[in-house]
């Protein structure tokens, strides 16, 4: 009888037993489902949100890249950070204290063209000459940007002052005097101007870490044995491909006595020389190292530069570039061969280079505006 009753107290707590696992699974099979999807609502309800942001900020950046109104906000920004960190404000009271702007009657203006000259200064033996002297072009109707030499030692009429040449307007009145020069002598009308001087292209040239450029023998000859480069210890440049610091990049551009890598001599080896070195510096400044670190040296380097130029000029001139997709630059030079005579001296001045003016301004107008020969021809009368 005890034996019997032991068995079925047995059997019981392990029925017991049974049941309670019974509970627990049926218990656990229950919270399951319920824990399931909140989790997936969570992940569902961040996938949302990312979803959103993203799209926000596709929207946003199309608006600002994919719109016209968006891109104006984007170059009135960059222009206003161009302005304020431009040296201009000297520039442009001078500029207007000399009197109200009165271009020259018979320079050519066109609503889709815009001139800015650009110069670089020379100062040497207590003179202020313009070595270097540009007119770099936007042209809305052909898509274009242009730029175009003017050699330094063209004899040309300057305005209240005996003819002498191009070099030295700026010594007699500043940069209003080389602009009106300009004016008077090539016939087209110039915008507005910006200029840096050699101590200044030093800095700009080091602060992008230098540029590559290859030098011919006779010019890295030249430069090592006179003081176009005028730290000694720069003197040191070879033939071939060489990495050049602002010292010596001054003195590369200035050099015109021997013939370049290619054959080209005189001052139309300078301009060669100034050409190839303005497309080595905006190589440099593409390249990946500059890049992370454009903002900082932009806003250095502007600092070297001088303008009159305008908030509202800069603006346009940016949105003009971008909306017409202008991505490539034409060059030239005036004077175009066989338009001119180099004599030992011409009324008083040596060495100047006397300009068959009207080849040279029809070839001008050709140039710039995209015009004919009939067209720059009746243009120009």
């Amino acid at each position: 009888m005890s034996d019997r009753s032991d068995e079925e107290l047995l059997k019981r707590q392990v029925q017991d037993m049974m049941n309670e696992e019974q509970q627990t699974k049926e218990q656990e099979n229950v919270l399951i489902p319920v824990r399931t999807p909140s989790v997936k609502k969570k992940k569902h309800k961040g996938l949302k949100t990312v979803g959103f942001i993203i799209l926000a900020l596709v929207v946003v950046i199309g608006f600002f890249i994919g719109t016209r109104p968006g891109r104006s906000i984007l170059y009135k920004s960059a222009s206003s950070f161009v302005f304020k960190n431009m040296n201009n404000e000297e520039a442009i009271k001078e500029y207007e204290e000399s009197g109200d702007i009165v271009h020259a009657e018979d320079a050519r203006q066109e609503d889709y063209v815009t001139n800015y000259l650009i110069f670089g200064i020379e100062e040497f033996g207590g003179a202020r000459n313009t070595d270097s002297m540009m007119i770099a072009t936007v042209n809305t109707k052909d898509d274009t940007l242009k730029l175009t030499s003017l050699l330094r030692d063209s004899y040309v009429d300057i305005p209240d002052h005996n003819s002498n040449k191009l070099n030295s307007a700026y010594s007699r009145g500043g940069a209003r005097m080389l602009v009106d020069t300009i004016e008077l002598n090539y016939k087209i009308r110039i915008d507005g101007y910006a200029s840096v001087d050699f101590k200044s292209f030093e800095k700009i040239v080091d602060l992008i870490g230098g540029v590559t450029i290859e030098l011919g023998k006779e010019e890295a000859q030249y430069l090592n044995t006179t003081n176009y480069i005028s730290k000694k210890k720069y003197r040191n440049v070879k033939p071939g491909i060489n990495h050049l610091n602002g010292n010596q990049v001054m003195g590369y551009v200035r050099v015109r006595k021997v013939k370049t890598l290619g054959g080209v001599n005189n001052d139309y080896g300078r301009i060669v020389r100034q050409q190839r070195a303005l497309k080595a510096i905006f190589a440099s400044v593409k390249s990946p190292k500059n890049l992370i670190n454009i903002l900082s040296i932009t806003k250095e380097s502007l600092s070297y530069v001088t303008t009159n130029l305008t908030q509202k000029q800069i603006e346009q001139a940016m949105a003009d570039v971008v909306e017409n997709r202008m991505k490539s630059l034409d060059t030239f030079r005036i004077p175009v061969d066989g338009a001119f005579d180099s004599p030992k001296k011409y009324n008083g001045v040596t060495y100047p280079i006397v300009l068959d003016w009207n080849i040279n301004r029809i070839e001008l107008y050709k140039f710039i505006y995209g015009d004919t020969e009939k067209e720059a021809t009746t243009a120009l009368k």
